[in-house]
């Protein structure tokens, strides 16, 4: 079943991107009956103003919460399953301040953030869930007591501000996402961190038989930059080779390294491995230092 990789994606992916702010837990145990929180998250301080660098996603981590992330469009009894888990985790919570003679406030209780690409009218007005003021289009809350939101991925605009939700898309929503994921800065932190979540996804369904059209879209929007991912990587690593090689005869023949012999490292390793093995062995060190720096 495919719906188990991409619960682990899912997972993984809220891991990675939340970590650095607080505290994540995957596939949390609770309850008597062992059932599991798939990513409950506490912020590492009050309403942390870093979090805004994950936009939206940022928003929904400013107090302590759970994650449950869907592949497929959110039914009924998946809703009141993670309103479940819900009030298991906060009777727990309620139970250990109780032991340590401590008071947990409503608003310190942990949030329910339900992930769902699509949603039905029908479950929305089912479970009463609205949208609020100061809140974006697509994220429905359910009444405040039950301190429960339903974020309705494909329904969210098209923004930097989204971005890092509509990664959890699926079809259209997903791939476009992907696209500008793409084209954020490369010093971007999460933007490696998701992408090389992407290409793991991508390696997992590459080995699967039971694809369906979408995960086959997926891979096919994931190929290209996987492969320009493999060609820079073997760049990378042919590049660090010659560095090693350079350096290793360069020490061989003068001892030591100093700082004129740094500096010729990096135009000595734009050549052939011919090239370089002729140039090293055969001139001497002024010939080496003259032949890369003519007005040294």
């Amino acid at each position: 079943m495919t719906r188990f990789i991409y619960d682990q994606f899912a997972k993984q992916y809220l891991k990675e991107l939340l970590t650095p702010f607080g505290t994540v837990e995957t596939s949390r145990d609770i309850g008597s009956e062992v059932r599991q929180v798939d990513v409950q998250f506490s912020p590492r301080s009050p309403n942390p103003t870093e979090l805004s660098e994950l936009g939206l996603l940022g928003k929904l981590a400013t107090t302590a919460a759970i994650f449950e992330p869907f592949r497929n469009a959110v039914q009924p009894k998946e809703v009141r399953s993670c309103l479940g888990k819900l009030y298991d985790l906060q009777a727990e919570l309620e139970r250990q301040a109780s032991r340590e003679n401590t008071r947990i406030s409503e608003s310190e209780l942990p949030r329910l953030w339900i992930l769902s690409p699509t949603a039905s009218p029908q479950l929305l007005d089912g479970f009463r869930a609205v949208t609020a003021p100061g809140w974006t289009s697509g994220i429905y809350f359910l009444a405040p007591l039950l301190n429960t939101a339903i974020v309705v991925i494909h329904q969210l605009p098209n923004t930097p501000e989204t971005l890092w939700l509509r990664i959890l898309g699926k079809g259209t929503v997903q791939k476009q996402a992907i696209a500008s994921l793409r084209e954020l800065s490369e010093d971007n932190p999460y933007r490696l961190a998701a992408l090389e979540l992407l290409y793991n996804l991508k390696t997992i369904l590459d080995a699967r038989q039971d694809l369906d059209r979408e995960d086959r879209e997926l891979i096919m929007e994931l190929s290209p930059m996987y492969l320009q991912r493999l060609e820079i990587a073997n760049q990378q690593g042919v590049q660090q080779g010659q560095r090693l090689m350079v350096e290793t005869m360069l020490q061989v023949k003068f001892g030591t390294i100093d700082r004129e012999l740094s500096q010729i490292i990096e135009p000595l390793i734009q050549l052939s491995a011919l090239e370089i093995t002729q140039l090293i062995m055969q001139l001497n060190r002024e010939e080496l230092l003259a032949r890369f720096n003519p007005e040294g």
